[in-house]
């Protein structure tokens, strides 16, 4: 059923739904929210300082609104709480004032400065609380509200729409699962905290449940996916790698041999490989590239950003400057004529290596004979995008890279399908990061410790807090920070900004400032990019680090370290201390992956986020690793009793797995 068969919704808004991957009913309604408010008042005298409060009051004082940083706007005023008067401020709200007159009932959340009495608010709602509820947040875009999110999706319930359920009976039965209906129908409209656990639960099983399904269909299949024909002379592979300027590790040499073995054999690769931030995947990617070149095939190298793509275009021109092999960068910045002229040269076969971004996969784009696949940051792409760049080729080999290395058992469960090629060695000459946890007390000594940086002429990252409830209060501390260092080396250094508000350009523009050491301290509210290689780069600063997985915080200390120089990671948390210490302990990332995901547990449902991983909308691989279990047992039963099903039965997870080939 298409999105117009809702009332009243016109295209325009149909565009904004369709940029959040909502493109007809079913995806609509399993478009979940990423987490749940619980609105209840809080305790006053249980909150602690700088502590999250939920209090409902009355205004007494009228609105004033402070402009600054011509983008940022702050408004404050005071409500009456009957016990205690509270001074309100919030950001990039100034449309509201007109509805803030005195005397209007509101109940607000936000951060609390207990000494000073001021609430900084995330959230604010009008009337006052009656009783406990549950609000579902859901991720949104531009011009399209939390509240116009929620109305489409009740209008979408209302008309009766039918959603597959692809739990079979019997394991709602042992699971005492709810419906699939019934559970939806919570997760967007949830009455109660009992019952919206179950239907999250629900929903997590069923789609791990699929997922593992799908896998272990490819596994069962895989020998029906036979490999390209090569014969490769490995004495060829030997001769490169002496001629290396360094010497690669014994990981990195296994992890050759195993795709040697791979791309030789008769069926098709499928292999992960995984290595620590540094570690070297890179130099192994390319020297797979160059045994594909030697048995006469084209090789395609997708990185996830531009910058990336850029960065391994010039690293594998050096590589390869002495070698007959045609090198071409394929990004979507390109000019129509130079993007046709690379089109040509590769249809025809003149180019061997192909590096680019999702340019790669584009429908008018033909490969003359491509045979191997590789994609950088692997989980960063799309199922489709994936499925789209191989499906040019006849039978490609893929290689997929991750710098987030997992444990071994959750990998053996997660990649059913692949096979894994670890890499745990760092090249010799790598340096530890020294890494320190820091309190916001002592921001003195982190500026004197970025100032001994500095004076060396290397630069600095400076990861700012962040906060979900709002992209706009996002902003507002990156301008803050902005303006506290540049009031403490603003005459002597120059500092540039990044955020996810910025347009391509901009963000392209202040990253290749930062490479250029145009800038010396880089704030930014995104993550930097995985990969991105400025080895002047000796210092990273973030802050409220406790929001951060330890994992994602090792990606984030990688951007440092990335040559012989002694680089620093500092953590500023006043929070959460003992789990940050494992970072300042050890810089092996598959250690702290395991710590991570044994401290990450099961997880709060109150703290959902909707998964970066795969094809994932509620589950999180790392948290419901003891749903995936079960979800691979019982998939692998089911599997085994599908062919005496009834054929309606077959029809439908037949239909469901073939479409398991978008992740093979």
């Amino acid at each position: 059923m298409k999105l117009d068969s809702i009332k009243g919704l016109g295209s325009k808004t149909i565009e904004k739904l369709n940029r959040l991957g909502i493109y007809d009913m079913n995806s609509l309604l399993t478009y979940y929210p990423f987490r749940y408010d619980i609105i209840e008042r809080s305790d006053f005298s249980k909150v602690e300082d700088q502590g999250k409060i939920i209090i409902d009051g009355i205004i007494e004082k009228e609105p004033n609104i402070f402009y600054f940083n011509k983008k940022m706007e702050r408004m404050t005023f005071r409500i009456h709480t009957g016990e205690r008067i509270f001074q309100i401020i919030i950001f990039n709200r100034g449309f509201l004032k007109n509805k803030l007159s005195i005397g209007t009932k509101i109940t607000v959340s936000g951060k609390l400065d207990k000494k000073r009495q001021i609430i900084i608010v995330s959230n604010l709602y009008f009337g006052l609380m009656t009783e406990k509820r549950i609000e579902p947040i859901y991720h949104k875009v531009s011009g399209l509200s939390n509240k116009q999110i929620r109305k489409y999706i009740s209008q979408a319930i209302s008309l009766g729409y039918h959603l597959e359920d692809y739990i079979p009976n019997e394991f709602l039965d042992k699971y005492h699962l709810l419906d699939k209906e019934t559970a939806t129908l919570c997760l967007h409209n949830p009455m109660n905290e009992e019952r919206l656990k179950r239907s999250i639960q629900r929903t997590k099983y069923e789609e791990l449940f699929i997922y593992m399904l799908k896998m272990n269909y490819l596994k069962n299949n895989k020998k029906n996916h036979p490999g390209l024909e090569r014969k490769i002379d490995f004495n060829l592979i030997n001769h490169f790698i002496e001629t290396l300027p360094f010497e690669l590790t014994k990981d990195q040499r296994n992890s050759i041999k195993e795709i040697y073995h791979d791309l030789t054999s008769s069926i098709k690769m499928n292999r992960l490989l995984q290595g620590d931030v540094g570690s070297g995947k890179t130099i192994v990617a390319f020297i797979s590239m160059y045994m594909n070149y030697l048995s006469g095939y084209q090789s395609a190298l997708m990185a996830p950003t531009e910058i990336l793509a850029i960065q391994h275009y010039q690293n594998i021109q050096v590589l390869f400057k002495d070698y007959p092999i045609q090198i071409t960068l394929l990004t979507g910045k390109l000019k129509a004529k130079e993007k046709r002229e690379i089109y040509e040269k590769i249809k025809s076969g003149e180019v061997d290596f192909i590096i680019g971004t999702h340019a790669l996969f584009t429908d008018d784009l033909v490969y003359k004979n491509l045979g191997l696949v590789i994609t950088d940051e692997q989980h960063r792409f799309g199922v489709n995008q994936r499925s789209n760049l191989k499906n040019k080729g006849f039978t490609p080999d893929i290689l997929y890279m991750s710098a987030t290395p997992i444990p071994r058992t959750y990998a053996l469960t997660l990649y059913g399908d692949m096979d894994v090629s670890n890499i745990k060695t760092l090249p010799s000459g790598k340096k530890d990061i020294i890494t320190t946890l820091k309190t916001e007390k002592e921001m003195k000594d982190v500026l004197t410790s970025m100032y001994e940086e500095l004076k060396k002429n290397h630069q600095i990252y400076v990861i700012a807090p962040l906060i979900e409830e709002s992209d706009k209060i996002d902003l507002q501390n990156i301008y803050d920070l902005e303006e506290k260092f540049n009031k403490a080396f603003g005459k002597l250094y120059q500092i540039g900004i990044l955020h996810g508000k910025m347009k391509s350009k901009e963000k392209d523009e202040v990253m290749q400032k930062f490479q250029n050491n145009e800038i010396q301290i880089l704030i930014s509210t995104t993550v930097i990019e995985v990969g991105v290689d400025v080895k002047n780069a000796t210092m990273i600063v973030i802050f409220d680090a406790e929001r951060f997985g330890l994992s994602a915080l090792h990606q984030l200390r990688g951007r440092v370290g990335r040559n012989e120089l002694q680089s620093y990671c500092i953590l500023i948390s006043n929070y959460e201390k003992e789990r940050l210490r494992i970072l300042t302990q050890t810089c092996d990332g598959f250690k702290i992956s395991e710590e991570d995901f044994l401290l990450r547990g099961s997880g709060d449902i109150f703290g959902l986020r909707q998964s970066g991983d795969m094809v994932f909308k509620m589950a999180d691989l790392k948290q419901d690793f003891h749903i995936l279990v079960k979800a691979k047992e019982d998939s692998f039963e089911f599997l085994k009793k599908l062919p005496s099903l009834p054929k309606e039965e077959q029809v439908k997870y037949k239909n469901l797995m073939d479409r398991a080939s978008s992740l093979d």
